[in-house]
């Protein structure tokens, strides 16, 4: 593998994305007001608006026909997801009445704002309950652990009482039965408009997991694509909404239209990961496990999001399938979303950097570094172990509601690790600088998220953790950072071993006191962040999506 970094200059010049209230009465607005917080107008400024678009003219006519079916399918999946998230869509908007209150519920999938740790910001709605609405509200942790369940643990069902007050499950298939039959008979519609062989038989697959709750064989589907110009994420996938236990997966969909000649180019960076496993900063026996050489790495446009990965702050780039015994066949696919990710940079993280970076380190904020890194990211999902060492089970498993957290911040501080050791090999071009620093401001934007999220949490332990290992200096006076490239290595090394050592033992008491003693914000850190709220900076954005936008 010859310099391929420098392909991406000529990518970048080719990405491009499309930016972007109604009054009440006075009565309206009093009877709102005793039941809203003062804020929930504050609140929609965190975001900013996109269009999501591509080029569609490079769509064939019945990959044109298979958008709307498509679309109809992800909506399912929202609807899916509003009852996983709160319950009812419809009592969320009648309890936001203030249209402006009704568009941030919308965003927040009910009411209780996701970037700032789940505040409700509708009077009456209560704390959010970490298990959403996956298990009974007034369940306890020890009652579910002595609960005699055989797939009480499932990633596919839902936990409810009986007419004795016992506690039962209900799979998704039955839950959802009138929904998934629909979803399923539009996913086999578009199969009959698919000309790529390996799309076809993944829709057909896909809708069959659906009334099943059985995706493997779907995700081998998905995994063995290699041509297919079309792409849908759909179902029941991350478990990030379930912050009680982690086990429950929420629904959700991506629609995408894939760039095939640099998909093609970038996927080779996938190769690389066998190599690298062996090289990771851990005893052999955290790292025994070999990484699936079916791996790719691709770009897309995506053109419609809904569910899970449409809540709060905005996926910009994927690492599918979630299951560990596929992972270890085939490997994943890494899907980096060019058009959402252009947005972030362009509105959110250079500004940031002009708000907390000296300026001199300012030149080293570039969108090349922001894609690498996001891009190393989802490659570095890949390496490290997926099942404890002990043989007792999956690292996802012991490790419970911190997994996600916990793997998200693997695969970012690995993904820093891989950009080193390339950069080493001369595999990688460019000025190492421009990736720590590019790096160090991706955790301001990151940390915004809060502690409800886990990219949220985990930027938080990794920014405390640099903190406490001088990779990086605040100046007092005006609050700017300044990297300290040589300890910023070393710290990154240091809470490599860390993390992969605690997913490699399953040490969920190791994980929670890591969590509890720096995965939080201190008051010296919201300052810097209120600093950027008052500035007018985004934390996220919310898409401009469909049909109409598209053009068709």
């Amino acid at each position: 593998m010859k310099k391929l970094i420098q392909l991406l200059p000529l990518f970048l010049s080719c990405l491009c994305f499309n930016s972007c209230e109604e009054k009440t009465t006075n009565t309206e607005k009093t009877a709102v007001e005793e039941r809203t917080t003062p804020t929930s107008k504050v609140a929609l400024d965190k975001y900013t608006s996109v269009k999501l678009t591509t080029d569609i003219s490079q769509l064939s006519a019945k990959e044109k026909q298979m958008l709307p079916i498509l679309i109809e399918a992800a909506k399912i999946m929202d609807e899916l997801f509003w009852y996983e998230a709160y319950g009812t869509k419809e009592k969320a908007l009648a309890d936001a009445k203030d249209s402006e209150v009704a568009k941030f519920t919308n965003i927040n999938y009910g009411p209780w704002d996701r970037l700032a740790n789940n505040e409700p910001f509708v009077t009456g709605a209560g704390e959010k309950a970490a298990g959403a609405n996956f298990y009974p509200k007034d369940m306890t942790k020890a009652e579910f652990e002595a609960a005699d369940l055989v797939d009480k643990n499932s990633l596919y069902t839902f936990l409810r009482r009986n007419a004795k007050g016992e506690l039962i499950t209900i799979p998704y298939r039955e839950q959802f039965k009138s929904q998934v039959e629909k979803a399923a008979a539009l996913l086999e519609q578009a199969a009959t408009f698919a000309e790529n062989e390996g799309f076809k038989k993944y829709l057909s697959l896909r809708a069959k997991a659906l009334l099943t709750d059985d995706y493997q064989e779907s995700d081998f589907a998905w995994m063995d694509m290699k041509t297919n110009h079309l792409d849908v994420v759909i179902g029941p996938i991350e478990t990030y909404e379930d912050q009680l236990f982690g086990y429950k997966a929420a629904h959700e969909a991506y629609i995408l239209v894939k760039d095939m000649q640099w998909s093609e180019r970038l996927a080779k960076y996938a190769s690389v990961l066998p190599e690298l496993q062996k090289g990771l900063p851990v005893p052999v026996e955290y790292k025994q496990e070999t990484p699936g050489r079916d791996a790719e790495l691709n770009a897309y446009d995506v053109v419609y999001y809904a569910g899970d990965c449409n809540a709060g702050s905005k996926t910009i780039a994927i690492n599918l399938p979630n299951d560990e015994e596929v992972q270890l066949k085939k490997g994943t696919r890494r899907l980096q979303l060019k058009n959402a990710m252009r947005a972030k940079f362009d509105k959110i993280l250079l500004p940031i950097s002009k708000a907390l970076i000296v300026e001199d380190q300012q030149k080293h904020i570039t969108f090349d570094a922001f894609f690498s890194n996001t891009m190393f990211h989802e490659v570095a999902h890949g390496l490290g172990i997926k099942n404890t060492i002990d043989g007792k089970g999956t690292v996802r498993a012991a490790l419970k509601e911190h997994a996600s957290a916990l793997e998200e911040g693997k695969a970012d501080i690995l993904g820093l690790y891989m950009i080193k050791q390339l950069h080493d090999k001369g595999e990688i071009e460019g000025n190492l600088k421009d990736f720590y620093v590019t790096f160090m401001t991706s955790i301001f934007r990151s940390v915004r998220f809060g502690a409800s999220s886990a990219h949220g949490k985990a930027n938080m332990i990794r920014f405390n953790f640099f903190k406490e290992n001088g990779a990086f200096e605040r100046n007092p006076t005006n609050g700017r950072y300044r990297v300290n490239f040589e300890k910023l290595e070393t710290a990154a090394e240091a809470l490599s071993q860390k993390i992969l050592t605690l997913q490699g033992d399953g040490n969920y008491e190791g994980v929670a006191k890591l969590v509890a003693e720096i995965g939080k914000i201190d008051a010296e850190l919201q300052g810097d962040l209120d600093r950027l709220g008052a500035a007018g900076i985004p934390v996220d954005v919310v898409f401009e999506q469909g049909l109409n936008v598209l053009g068709l």
